[in-house]
């Protein structure tokens, strides 16, 4: 009787998980229904039915669109993308070419109606500035319409029209140092004149100093040239005399052979004088020169054409010079 109890018992326990087990499944077949059934519903609220004489329009929109698809142009244009982007590095050019381009601005140069007599006329610098940048455009438009178009642009042929282009416009300023073209740059110079009104320009000036004798032939604001026998940065004077006396000096001292001195020049401006070279030359500076036939380098004023290439330089000489016996 135990033993029989104790079977009972068993299946009584096997029944009743299997039942939790049937009611665990039928749960969970449940709550996935339901989600399917959300789920399918909000796609079906969110979807839009086309009729089929729609749906033909669509694909006949999109057929049309692709027939007339600028195939040609999106080439050419992704291919000057290349030709002509900023970061594209200068390309040499043949030397015929570079003759060319020579030619064609000095013909356009020769063809500007100007009546100026030196280059120093401002007017004519820009004048000029502006003919070589109308050039430069022109020839550009012209040659990027030849190769949109295909064909060869003035004697240039279609290969070289590439390479030219994109000198012309990104490698211009590599391309004119290369072909020697240089048009100087206009600089506003400014003049502060504090002297009084009705007062002369160097009227009464003095140098500091002692007096200097007559044979030392003194001028002022003048820059003589020549060879120096006695380099001024290291020749330091009191005095505009005192440079001309060591130029009389050495001329009465030189040995046979050496070079005598016949050209003072000295630097009286507390300020230092201004030189186109790459020393810093100071007060009192005093260089002694010889030349066979003395020659100026400057006087009174520095001109306009030397001011706009050198902007540092004032607009009177500072020097003081003069030319004695050797």
């Amino acid at each position: 009787m135990a033993r029989g109890k104790w079977v009972c018992s068993y299946k009584k326990i096997t029944l009743f998980i299997c039942f939790v087990n049937i009611a665990v499944a039928l749960f969970c077949l449940r709550s996935l229904y339901a989600s399917i059934y959300i789920y399918s519903g909000s796609v079906g609220r969110n979807t839009v039915l086309y009729k089929p004489d729609q749906i033909q329009k669509m694909e006949e929109s999109e057929q049309i669109r692709k027939a007339h698809k600028p195939v040609e142009l999106v080439k050419w244009v992704k291919k000057f993308e290349g030709e002509f982007s900023s970061e594209t590095v200068a390309v040499e050019l043949p030397q015929h070419l570079k003759q060319k381009i020579v030619d064609e601005v000095l013909q356009r140069l020769r063809s500007l109606n100007s009546n100026r007599t030196n280059s120093s006329d401002s007017l004519g610098i820009d004048k000029e500035r502006q003919a070589v940048e109308n050039w430069r455009k022109e020839r550009l438009n012209e040659i990027k319409l030849a190769l949109v178009r295909g064909t060869s642009s003035s004697s240039i042929n279609f290969e070289e029209a590439g390479i030219l282009a994109r000198a012309l416009d990104s490698g211009w300023d590599t391309l004119s140092e290369e072909i020697g073209l240089w048009i100087p740059v206009q600089v506003a110079n400014e003049e502060h004149d504090d002297k009084p009104n009705g007062a002369e320009e160097f009227d009464e000036e003095v140098l500091p100093g002692r007096p200097l004798p007559p044979v030392c032939n003194a001028e002022l604001h003048t820059d003589y040239g020549g060879d120096a026998v006695r380099w001024g940065l290291t020749h330091p004077q009191d005095s505009a005399a005192d440079c001309c006396q060591a130029c009389l000096d050495q001329a009465k001292n030189a040995k046979e052979g050496e070079k005598k001195c016949n050209i003072w020049v000295y630097c009286p401006s507390e300020f230092g004088c201004h030189s186109p070279d790459i020393y810093q030359h100071k007060h009192q500076e005093c260089w002694l020169k010889f030349a066979e036939k003395p020659k100026l380098n400057f006087k009174d004023r520095y001109p306009e054409w030397y001011r706009n290439s050198h902007p540092s330089a004032p607009v009177i000489v500072p020097w003081a010079s003069g030319v004695v016996s050797a």
